[in-house]
């Protein structure tokens, strides 16, 4: 038997984050953003001694290094020719906090959140017994991505 269980900082946590996918051919090339939506899903094949597979209240570290990375940020591709640029601005006059990634855009915001959560696991004591089955991305209701490794 598998256990899942699923943590989920939603739109009204305010993720507020800018990003541009300088490959479209549409609207979606130009800085845009939304209060994104995360949500991890933990899986273990056995409970722990109080039943549960993970305690939703240890996960503090994890949810601060997903703010860290996608709330009041702009997020651009490592590729992306705005990034000079848009870095000079940032670091010349202050007012923008960029976050670079090989990729952007909610299939590789979902990757990204994947591989911070397992990172995120094999850093505190959770021994193995507890694996990121999936992770989910939403710009809004209508627009999200889910990651499954």
């Amino acid at each position: 038997m598998v256990w899942q269980v699923t943590k989920t900082w939603g739109h009204d946590v305010g993720l507020s984050c800018a990003f541009r996918q300088h490959r479209a051919d549409s609207h979606c090339s130009k800085i845009h953003g939304y209060a994104l939506a995360i949500s991890v899903t933990f899986e273990a094949d056995e409970l722990d001694e109080r039943g549960w597979v993970i305690d939703f209240g240890g996960l503090k570290g994890l949810k601060q290094t997903v703010v860290d990375t996608f709330d009041h940020k702009t997020v651009l591709a490592i590729d992306d020719p705005a990034l000079w640029p848009l870095r000079s601005i940032a670091e010349s006059a202050g007012v923008v906090d960029i976050v670079t990634l090989p990729m952007v855009g909610c299939e590789a915001f979902a990757h990204h959140v994947w591989r911070l959560a397992d990172q995120w696991l094999h850093e505190t004591s959770q021994n193995g017994r507890v694996r990121v089955a999936s992770t989910k991305v939403a710009e809004h209701g209508a627009n999200s991505a889910e990651y499954r490794p």
